[in-house]
Order: structure tokens, then C-alpha cells, then sequence
């Protein structure tokens, strides 16, 4: 049976993931020793991107960069879906600028900035 990998605060570990940090023990041992927030910024900095091969090129880098000693991501505003606290003012700038470019019908949906 497959040993549990500890998720985040409010990211499930999508699979690509978890198959990724199953297979290298150093930044599985790693990731456990990180908190449930970090583990958190790191799962949405993953998923946060728009394709595939962004996506794969994330996965890679939390292994590489977990092995490194790198407890976050670096250079990002940080996960917009937590609900125990409100966006920083960086948050909300970057993602006001993100829906200033994005299609009309995107922006609709996307009212609470």
C-alpha cells in the first residue's frame, strides 16, 4: 500500500505531483518536513500555470528545488485560494492587472477583485 503524502491547507496533491515526490525519497523527505502552508504554495504554484508543459516543467522544479533546501516557491505573489486570510495588496494587484488583460467573459466570472 502506498504511503500517505501530506497534502496542503487548501490544495488537494494533484497526482502528477504526489507520483513525482514518490519517486525521488530526498524531496519526499523533504516535503513532509515542510509546513501544510508551504506545501500549499508550492501545490498552487504547480497547478497555477496554463499548460501542460508549464505544468510539467513546475513538477520538476518543486522536486529539484525541495532537494535544494527551498522550503517555497520563489518570486511568486503566493496562493490567491486560501479562505483563513485575505489577498495582500500585491495579490490583488497582480491579479487585478491578470483580469485588466484577460477576455470579457473571464472577467464576468471573476468579480471579487
Amino acid at each position: 500500500m502506498p504511503k500517505k503524502i501530506s497534502g496542503g491547507v487548501a490544495h488537494m496533491l494533484p497526482t502528477d505531483l504526489r507520483n513525482a515526490l514518490s519517486s525521488d525519497s530526498k524531496a519526499l523527505a523533504a516535503w513532509e518536513d515542510i509546513t501544510p502552508l508551504s506545501r500549499n504554495e508550492w501545490i498552487c504554484w504547480t497547478i497555477s500555470v496554463k499548460t501542460a508543459k508549464k505544468r510539467k516543467e513546475h513538477v520538476d522544479r518543486v522536486v529539484s528545488e525541495l532537494k535544494e533546501g527551498m522550503r517555497r516557491p520563489c518570486c511568486w505573489y503566493g496562493c490567491t485560494h486560501r479562505k483563513d486570510k485575505a489577498l495582500s495588496p500585491s495579490q490583488k494587484f497582480v491579479l487585478s492587472t491578470r483580469m485588466k488583460l484577460a477576455p470579457k467573459g473571464i472577467r464576468r466570472r471573476y468579480r471579487f477583485i
